[in-house]
């Protein structure tokens, strides 16, 4: 065992910046305001390029650059190659709740697969993305964890995903006509602080006003994470506005140390540690994600302990626990809780003055859970 081994957390701080190892070409989306400029001057063009090329990607949600006629043709060929890779195609599309939920597949040019699941309701939109191709969480009741981690995603591969997403809003591919993005979710494939500085560039690429970025506002994105607690106390030192959503699934270490294995590494109360330390910074409340699993997790006495250490670390004002019926995978041992057991659940966080609603879950007919989809092919 090496130095580096001994110390988790400086092992996992060194992965932020890990190279582009099996990453996509460089494209517009990886690359600040600054960086496209050099990167056009690179190629011999003149710096304004790289905003008429913003503009269309960013504002105008165009990937396709034979639509970009103010650019001239032969710059146009150079700046596509050289800019606008092709990043991922869409291998297919699955929907349901009438079309107003549709998943789609993607495969990178390398073979990979990710998926992102675009939901219309009545007064939102909103996009659930990957950050990896798989997950190394292991988390043995989701699809993605049972896979394991292929690589991580590139910046411009997660920011292309929300641009996807709200281009099929403004064209209207979603029943109810012409819309627009309202809210993005990484609750997609993968653990999105485990791939920190891409996801960290995607948020303010997808939040940096048009045409530097998409234009949503902070409030609007959430970060999802099992815990990887050096990585949310990073992520509070931004100082950025989006929402920390923590999986926490059980209150209890020992029960945690299976179903959420790197609870082994940073227990339940390091980890609420650290997310109270990203709500007083930020000012922003936390998410509990809580899956509920039949006589697994869904015990009364966990949900008294769930509302006793939430108000103990994070304070009620702070705090909001969103219960998911699991969605279950083929084949699994897992199963949802019966509604009378999820309801009693609800009723005893909220009766200890925790705020507890459950989630609108969508798509079990669409293999929705995180993965199911890449697993067929």
């Amino acid at each position: 065992m090496t130095g580096l081994d001994k110390h988790p957390d400086k092992q996992l701080l060194l992965a932020f910046d890990a190279p582009r190892r099996g990453l996509p070409p460089t494209h517009l989306a990886d690359l600040d305001t600054a960086g496209r400029r050099d990167a056009v001057a690179g190629l011999g063009e003149p710096a304004f390029r790289a905003d008429q090329l913003s503009r269309h990607y960013f504002a105008r949600l165009c990937a396709d650059p034979a639509t970009m006629t103010d650019l001239p043709a032969a710059s146009r060929e150079r700046l596509a190659t050289a800019l606008l890779p092709e990043l991922a195609s869409p291998l297919r599309h699955v929907e349901c709740d009438g079309g107003a939920t549709r998943k789609t597949l993607w495969r990178a040019g390398d073979g990979t697969l990710t998926e992102s699941v675009l939901m219309r309701y009545p007064d939102r939109a909103t996009v659930c993305i990957s950050s990896q191709a798989g997950c190394g969480m292991a988390c043995p009741f989701c699809a993605t964890g049972q896979g394991g981690l292929t690589r991580n995603l590139s910046t411009a591969e997660i920011v292309d995903q929300v641009r996807a997403a709200a281009a099929a809003m403004r064209d209207g591919q979603l029943p109810g006509g012409p819309g627009r993005l309202s809210n993005v979710v990484f609750m997609g494939m993968g653990e999105p602080l485990a791939n920190y500085r891409r996801v960290r560039d995607a948020v303010r690429r997808i939040t940096a006003p048009a045409p530097e970025g998409l234009g949503l506002s902070q409030r609007s994105v959430t970060v999802s994470t099992v815990g990887l607690v050096p990585a949310i106390r990073k992520l509070a030192d931004e100082r950025m506005a989006v929402t920390l959503a923590v999986s926490l699934h059980t209150p209890d270490d020992e029960l945690r140390d299976t179903l959420v294995p790197v609870n082994t590494r940073w227990p339940v109360a390091e980890v609420l540690a650290a997310a109270r330390h990203y709500a007083d910074v930020t000012g922003r409340r936390i998410s509990i994600e809580y899956a509920l699993i039949r006589d697994v997790n869904d015990q009364p006495w966990r949900a008294d302990l769930l509302a006793s250490l939430l108000r103990r670390h994070l304070g009620p004002r702070l705090v909001h626990v969103n219960l998911i019926p699991l969605n279950p995978t083929p084949g699994s041992e897992w199963d949802a809780s019966p509604k009378p057991v999820e309801r009693e659940f609800v009723r005893r966080v909220q009766a200890a003055g925790v705020s507890c609603t459950v989630r609108d879950t969508r798509g079990q007919e669409i293999a929705a859970a995180c993965g199911q989809l890449a697993a067929e092919g």
